[in-house]
């Protein structure tokens, strides 16, 4: 017993097609700005200095003689 789509079911799937695209475009937008509002502000940071790494050694040097 096959069943027919009848232009109601139409109608409901054209409704919830639109919708479903217009929910995913805004969200899209909506996330696509937050990732560049992210990256802006990270790249608009100044790194932390570095502290220079000390050149002398603190042991003893072993003298074999």
């Amino acid at each position: 017993m096959g069943t027919s789509l009848t232009p109601e079911f139409w109608e409901q799937f054209t409704i919830l097609l639109v919708a479903a695209m217009g929910v995913t475009i805004v969200l899209t937008a909506a996330l696509d700005a937050l990732a560049v509002r992210l990256l802006r502000r990270r790249a608009g940071r100044t790194p932390p200095p570095r502290r220079p790494r000390p050149t002398t050694t603190h042991h003893r040097t072993m003298v074999h003689g």
